[in-house]
C-alpha cells in the first residue's frame, strides 16, 4: 500500500494554466490516496471561479483561504490543511508528468531525503516563450545548477518545486513568511541544516511556463536577485560564486559604457564584449531564427535584472 499524498499549490492570478496543472495531477499514475490543496490568493482574474469548478467536479480538489496572496504564506496554510505526511508541492502554473508523484515517492523511499525534486522544464506556447525557455534551460542564461540544466541523480543544496516529508517541514518551521522569493532554496537550507538530505533526481522533471514578455520577465528575475541577496545576509556564508556573476557583469558593462561615453571609446570592449557573446551565444543554442533573434534581448534582461536587484537589495528587506 503506497502512502497517501497531498498535493499543495499557492494560487495567484492562474487563469491560463491553473485547469491543466490540476488535470494533469488529478491523471497520476499513483496507486495511493491523493488529496490537491489550493491555497488561493486575492486574485484579479477568473483563477478563483476556475478553482471552484475543479472543487465541484472533483472532491479530492481541496480549497483553502491565502489572503495575503504570498507564496510561503499559501504553502504553510495548504501544509496546515494536509492530511498526509508526503507533501508534493506544485505551481498553478506547472504540469507534472504521469508518474511525477509515484517515481519521488519510490526516490524519496530509496534515499531517505526529506526533500525529493528534479528539473524546471521550461517550455513556451509561443516564440517569445520559447525563448526564455531555451534560456532558462541553458548555463549561458541560469549558470549550472542541476535543476535547470539537468545532471546526475544525488545529494543537492535545492530543487525545483519538491515533494517533502510533512514531519521534517514542520521540524524546520515551515516556510518563512518573510522571504516573498527564493523562499525554496532558504527552506532546503535550513532542512539540509537540521541534518536532512535534500535529494535531486532527472527523472522528475516538471514542465514550467515562462513569462509572457520582457516586461515580466525583467521583474521576475528583478526580484530573483533581490531575494537571494537577503539569503545570504540572513544565513552567511551561501553566496555561491556563481550568483555573483550578474552584478558583477552588470557593473562592469555599466561602468564601460559610462567610461567609454565620457572618457576614450576603447574603454567599451567590455560592452561591446558582453553583447558580442550574447549575440554569439544566442545563435549558439537556439533552435530556430525566431528564438535566436529574440534571445539576446531575453538573456540580456535576465543577467540585468537579476545584477540590479542583487545590487540594490536593501539590507531590511527580511524584516
Amino acid at each position: 500500500m503506497q502512502p497517501g499524498v497531498s498535493v499543495v499549490l499557492p494560487i495567484l492570478n492562474e487563469e491560463r494554466f491553473l485547469a491543466d496543472a490540476i488535470s494533469a495531477i488529478l491523471a497520476q499514475e499513483y496507486p495511493g490516496e491523493l488529496e490537491v490543496i489550493l491555497a488561493l490568493g486575492p486574485s484579479k482574474d477568473r483563477t478563483d471561479e476556475i478553482a471552484g469548478k475543479l472543487h465541484e467536479m472533483d472532491p479530492r480538489v481541496v480549497l483553502v483561504s491565502n489572503p495575503t496572496g504570498k507564496t510561503a504564506a499559501g504553502l504553510n496554510a495548504a501544509i496546515a490543511a494536509a492530511k498526509f505526511e508526503i507533501i508534493c508541492r506544485i505551481d498553478g502554473h506547472a504540469e507534472i508528468s504521469k508518474s511525477y508523484i509515484r517515481d519521488a515517492v519510490e526516490i524519496m523511499q530509496g534515499s531517505d531525503a526529506v526533500n525529493v525534486g528534479g528539473i524546471m522544464a521550461a517550455v513556451g506556447k509561443n516564440s517569445f516563450e520559447n525563448a526564455v525557455a531555451r534560456a532558462m534551460r541553458s548555463p549561458i542564461g541560469v549558470g549550472g545548477a542541476r535543476f535547470h540544466v539537468g545532471g546526475s541523480a544525488g545529494p543537492a543544496d535545492t530543487v525545483y518545486l519538491g515533494v517533502f516529508k510533512k514531519s521534517a517541514l514542520h521540524a524546520a518551521g515551515g516556510y518563512d513568511e518573510r522571504f516573498i522569493r527564493a523562499q525554496d532554496w532558504e527552506l532546503n537550507f535550513r532542512l539540509r541544516e537540521a541534518g536532512g538530505v535534500i535529494w535531486f533526481d532527472p527523472r522528475l522533471a516538471v514542465i514550467y511556463r515562462p513569462r509572457p514578455n520582457l516586461r515580466a520577465l525583467a521583474k521576475q528575475y528583478f526580484e530573483y536577485g533581490r531575494w537571494r541577496r537577503a539569503v545570504s545576509r540572513h544565513h552567511k556564508g551561501t553566496v555561491n560564486y556563481r550568483y555573483l556573476a550578474p552584478p558583477l557583469a552588470t557593473l562592469a558593462i555599466a561602468l564601460s559604457i559610462i567610461t567609454g561615453l565620457l572618457v576614450h571609446p576603447l574603454l567599451l570592449f567590455p560592452a561591446l564584449s558582453y553583447a558580442s557573446a550574447i549575440l554569439f551565444a544566442s545563435l549558439l543554442i537556439g533552435k530556430s531564427w525566431s528564438e535566436r533573434v529574440i534571445l539576446p534581448a531575453v538573456l540580456t534582461t535576465m543577467h540585468i535584472s537579476w545584477g540590479i536587484g542583487f545590487i540594490t537589495s536593501p539590507a531590511n528587506l527580511v524584516k
